[in-house]
């Protein structure tokens, strides 16, 4: 377990009832954000200490890992902005009985402060620039022990408990189902295209195609019976304008469960070949799965064009902070 402190001031009601966070991927002028990538690295069964106007109003469970979704509809829009994506990690909160208020018990909470992302100042006043940090566990469990001995305990015997499984999500089903409907209804495409296009979503059809013209098996376990394999998308199928939903070079044949894991975020692979694992993979399944993770992996070189659909991989899917690799 790992615990995350997060600050919700504007925005607390909406995600307390709707059991979730959410952040933009970057700052408006486009550069990243630490704080929005470490929703990233969240896990099922992570605790999450929610701050808003000066106080620990609530404490939560993640239940899902990040994933894609819109902004939500009630953050101040009407309707879903279907063109603004940020990340999602759902959460089960629960409200405090009394509110904490962290200035008050600066004394003990002072010497436990990170020299680094810290959510409070010294004087115990919230960062301002903060969305979500991972709390260090000694500061983490003086929190849930000044928040009560239920929280506690909770924090101390899960400390080595493995994390829930997640289940899939309700809101990126909503997301692609409306882009599937907007190319239904799209009067400019053809009738044959359309159907290439909704196939090509979950890998079959022109696509895999095309996918198999540049590969010819699985680059994880080797796989190499066509009907085993599906033609996973490296930009994802979501994300990608119509030609590279379609593009051979935008993709890798993959048995369905490294597919699943290369679609959620779990690997990915660096444009030598590299395989990359996700800190908040859980490594015995992977490596039920087939995917080694306590050795360096090749998956073999990728063409010009794969690579620069895998750096999008990396940069927008893979379920790993940039910032810890920035020095």
């Amino acid at each position: 377990m790992r615990f995350w402190w997060v600050n919700q001031n504007q925005t607390y009601r909406h995600e307390f009832t709707g059991g979730y966070l959410w952040s933009p991927k970057r700052k408006r002028d486009g550069s990243l954000n630490p704080y929005y990538e470490f929703m990233r690295e969240v896990a099922p069964g992570d605790m999450v200490f929610s701050f808003a106007d000066t106080r620990i109003r609530a404490w939560g469970k993640a239940t899902s890992y990040a994933y894609e979704a819109p902004k939500p509809a009630e953050f101040g829009t009407a309707g879903r902005n279907w063109d603004q994506i940020g990340w999602r990690v759902d959460v089960a909160f629960h409200e405090l009985p009394t509110l904490f208020r962290p200035v008050d018990w600066m004394q003990l909470l002072r010497p436990l402060l990170p020299a680094k992302y810290s959510p409070l100042l010294p004087d115990g006043r919230g960062s301002q620039s903060i969305y979500l940090t991972e709390l260090p566990h000694p500061l983490a469990l003086q929190l849930a022990e000044l928040l009560g001995h239920e929280i506690a305990a909770l924090a101390r015997s899960e400390l080595l408990a493995e994390p829930q499984l997640a289940t899939p999500n309700a809101e990126l089903v909503l997301w692609e189902e409306h882009l599937r409907k907007d190319i239904e209804a799209d009067p400019a495409l053809a009738t044959t295209e359309k159907e290439s296009l909704v196939l090509a979503r979950r890998g079959q059809g022109l696509f895999k195609q095309r996918v198999q013209s540049i590969e010819s098996r699985c680059r994880v376990t080797g796989v190499d019976r066509a009907e085993h394999l599906r033609a996973s998308h490296c930009k994802p199928w979501r994300d990608a304008t119509n030609a590279e939903r379609l593009d051979g070079q935008n993709g890798l044949l993959l048995t369905p469960s490294i597919d699943h894991l290369f679609d959620r975020g779990f690997i990915s692979f660096k444009n030598d070949g590299r395989l990359l694992v996700s800190r908040v993979a859980h490594a015995p399944s992977l490596e039920r799965m087939g995917v080694p993770t306590g050795r360096e992996f090749d998956a073999g070189r990728f063409t010009d064009a794969q690579a620069r659909f895998l750096e999008y991989h990396r940069d927008e899917v893979f379920l790993s902070a940039r910032v810890r690799n920035a020095g």
